[in-house]
């Protein structure tokens, strides 16, 4: 916390909880507390307990309301991340897709045809990690495997080959 105040960084917390944090100091500077006094209580910086004093003293309880956050807005609301959910649980198959298989990229033009939004893959990615998706490694033994046949062709076959192979290097030329 002390490293976001020494370098004026937006804090971290939900609107309404920073709004609280800020009402609090204004009941302590009316306690008359010193602003830095305020601003070690509720962990700000001492310019902003003075900003947030001058804002209520301008416009009251209106002046520490939250604003919105700077920057560009969220992609999906929290309803079409429900249904974005529900279509990928649904699969691939479902949604045309020939495999069975969810990429990011298949991911990305579901949620364009869906919602007419565009994900770049790094934001992409970072939805679905907060949506509690992760990166599965598909199986790598195939399911027609047949175990018998592969024991018995590495003990009877490949030692055959194995020692059949002479000092040759990588281009046909002795090693």
């Amino acid at each position: 916390m002390k490293f976001d105040i020494l370098w004026g960084m937006r804090p971290q917390g939900q609107p309404h909880a920073l709004e609280k944090r800020r009402l609090r100091a204004i009941r302590l500077l009316e306690e008359r507390e010193s602003y830095r006094a305020v601003a070690l209580q509720v962990h700000a910086s001492l310019s902003s307990v003075v900003r947030w004093h001058q804002a209520y003293q301008q416009s009251g309880k209106e002046g520490l309301r939250p604003r919105p956050s700077p920057g560009r807005p969220p992609g999906l609301s929290t309803r079409q991340k429900q249904k974005l959910v529900r279509l990928l649980l649904a699969g691939p198959l479902e949604a045309g897709y020939a495999t069975d298989l969810w990429t990011l990229k298949r991911i990305r033009q579901v949620i364009q045809r869906h919602f007419g939004v565009r994900y770049g893959m790094t934001n992409l990615w970072k939805l679905m990690r907060a949506l509690g998706w992760s990166r599965q490694k598909p199986e790598t033994k195939a399911r027609e495997r047949n175990e018998q046949a592969i024991r018995y062709w590495k003990r009877h076959v490949w030692p055959h080959i194995k020692k059949g192979r002479t000092a040759w290097g990588p281009f046909g030329v002795p090693g």
